[in-house]
């Protein structure tokens, strides 16, 4: 039979589909992107914010209708929609035959045969306390030279806009040898790049250890043959350690980059937020970060619009980060959240000034962005090609700054054959906001 599988959100979710998908695998389905083919469609679903969870919605109507007029015999939807909106799903989607939480994902193949043979509305929803460990092997989704490496689940942190904790439980880390054993088998399928992910990746152990681990995992995953680049996104700011300061300055296989959120800059605000830090406390440990490591790429993200957020908060933030300079910066306007606190808080701010506040702030990280580009103009880096350019002797890839997905490219002009997957030495010879253009290094004349 053949299954289309839909996966929305962030790429911890994506994990969970590719998890799915190597279950389906081995029970035999052969997979399509043609949802007018797909005998079976799986929807991995999110709703982190607003605008994810009317993606998800709209996706699930629209394969509702492949029920109909398509050839599908069996919808099944999955992932943090379906965990918060179990019920409402099945009252108001009847197409829907299955639908499983985000504990349960390895469950797929039980509950895709139930609904196969006629039992209708097939539901599995465990406590929020485990992770499900499978033997079968992942499929990957992400062209096989990256993998993302999922090394915890849920959160402990509880910030007042923020669902997650319902939809994914308290933290809990993967037992370490099963993360190493995971990811000896993503290089053996020939991935280069890991990707690791986490509600927040700087707790890695806690629970299971008594300790921080994040630096001890990223150690042993550095001695994996084959692994050539390390990436860690998600880091909580006061979790930064100055051990793992130093793990990423001496291990050569970690990328000099650091993904991590702060929301915000104005003390009130934070402390609003429910977060842990201070806006002294974030420049101290910006500063401390490029201090030890020089060329390291920070990423960051934003909320504009929290309720309560005065022109002045606004400002205050928008100093910041000019003060700052983060390499790459992205900025959510607040969706308001139902069963969150500050979705009840007062003085909530109007759209269109959460928009304009978002707009205002991207734009001056666009003028950062493109001075740290034009500064890279001249150096030679090295670039993981991502694939060709179509009719053109040239090729989009990315360098250690530079996470799929959220971040920039590099347009890599050669006549030299690469393949998705390979490493080069580019020589930067033009910038844009936030993408770079150039050549191969031997290619390269004065």
């Amino acid at each position: 039979m053949k299954l289309l599988c839909i996966s929305l959100g962030c790429d911890k979710n994506l994990v969970d589909t590719e998890m799915m998908l190597g279950l389906l695998n081995k029970d035999g389905y052969t997979f399509t992107d043609d949802e007018h083919e797909a005998d079976v469609i799986v929807i991995n679903t999110c709703c982190f914010i607003g605008d994810a969870k009317e993606e998800s919605i709209n996706t699930i109507l629209e394969m509702a209708q492949r029920k109909i007029d398509g050839n599908c015999k069996a919808l099944i939807v999955t992932g943090c929609l379906a965990q918060r909106y179990k019920q409402e799903i099945i009252d108001e989607i009847p197409e829907v035959d299955g639908i499983l939480g985000t504990s349960t994902y390895d469950e797929i193949s039980n509950v895709l045969r139930e609904a196969l043979s006629g039992v209708e509305h097939v539901q599995r929803f465990h406590d929020l306390q485990g992770i499900p460990e499978m033997e079968t092997g992942r499929v990957l989704t992400t062209g096989g030279h990256y993998a993302f490496l999922k090394i915890a689940e849920g959160c402990d942190k509880h910030c007042t806009y923020c669902i997650i904790p319902t939809l994914r439980g308290n933290y809990r880390s993967v037992p370490m040898e099963r993360l190493l054993k995971e990811a000896e088998e993503l290089a053996s399928k020939g991935v280069k790049e890991l990707i690791l992910v986490a509600q927040e990746t700087t707790l890695y152990g806690v629970d299971l250890y008594g300790k921080k681990s994040l630096p001890e995992l990223l150690k042993k995953l550095c001695r994996i043959s084959g692994i050539q680049w390390i990436r860690v996104q998600y880091c909580y700011p006061e979790e930064i350690t100055d051990e793992l300061i130093q793990t990423i300055k001496e291990e050569e296989k970690i990328c000099h980059y650091l993904d991590l959120p702060i929301q915000h800059a104005s003390d009130r605000i934070l402390k609003l937020m429910g977060r842990r830090t201070t806006k002294n406390q974030l420049r101290e440990i910006v500063g401390k970060l490029r201090k030890e490591i020089p060329d390291i790429a920070l990423r960051t993200t934003l909320i504009s619009g929290f309720p309560g957020e005065t022109e002045e908060d606004h400002e205050e933030l928008m100093e910041f980060v000019d003060e700052l300079e983060f390499e790459r910066l992205g900025v959510f306007a607040y969706s308001a959240e139902e069963d969150t606190p500050a979705a009840g808080f007062a003085n909530h701010v109007d759209q269109e000034v959460k928009e304009e506040r978002r707009d205002a702030i991207m734009e001056l990280q666009q003028e950062i962005s493109l001075d740290h580009s034009e500064s890279m103009v001249g150096k030679t880096v090295e670039v993981m090609i991502e694939g060709k350019v179509a009719d053109e002797n040239a090729y989009v890839g990315r360098t250690y700054m530079d996470c799929p997905g959220v971040d920039g490219m590099i347009f890599v002009q050669t006549g030299v054959e690469l393949m998705s997957g390979d490493f080069a030495k580019v020589r930067v010879t033009g910038a844009m906001e936030y993408d770079l253009m150039g050549e191969l290094e031997d290619e390269f004349t004065e």
